[in-house]
């Protein structure tokens, strides 16, 4: 059993010195190459993917923004956005977004619905083939009870009690 371990330790031993080899030998500028390629094409950055509404009461504000900016070196398109159900509703510029330019997806719930959520809003871009999902989340609370009004007929301040 030592023998075995001792093997491994020895094989992981000389890759790690052939890997140093390599990296050593490869030339400084080659190195970074790699790592400030930059991709073609458009490509969409997001300030967030997913938005939480938290807790809200009934019927209170229903938009939340995503922001963008178009990081890439062409022009952004989106074709289609699309919420999960009609309780979620997207809407978005179709003009092209430029390289390095921002732009904003706005989303609007159906915050009259009472319970926990949580939603999906598909994009259809020119980025890539595969859609992007962005996503929103909260919980509608009920409004509180409104108090009812004086029943006519009882004493009060404002109906002279009781009209006598």
């Amino acid at each position: 059993m030592k023998r075995i371990i001792l093997f491994f330790a020895l094989v992981a031993t000389f890759s790690a010195t052939a890997l140093a080899q390599n990296n050593a030998a490869a030339p400084v500028d080659a190195v970074e190459e790699t790592t400030e390629v930059q991709q073609d094409g458009p490509q969409m950055s997001f300030e967030a993917m997913e938005i939480d509404y938290g807790k809200i009461e009934q019927d209170s504000d229903p938009y939340r923004v995503f922001k963008f900016t178009n990081t890439g070196t062409e022009p952004l398109l989106i074709t289609n956005a699309r919420g999960s159900c009609g309780c979620t509703v997207p809407s978005y510029s179709k003009a092209p977004v430029a390289p390095g330019a921002t732009s904003e997806i706005k989303v609007r719930y159906d915050t009259h619905r009472l319970g926990q959520f949580r939603k999906r809003v598909t994009l259809t871009t020119n980025v890539g083939d595969e859609p992007i999902i962005l996503t929103i989340k909260g919980l509608v609370e009920a409004k509180p009870a409104k108090p009812e009004a004086v029943p006519a007929g009882e004493q009060g301040m404002f109906n002279n009690g009781g009209g006598k």
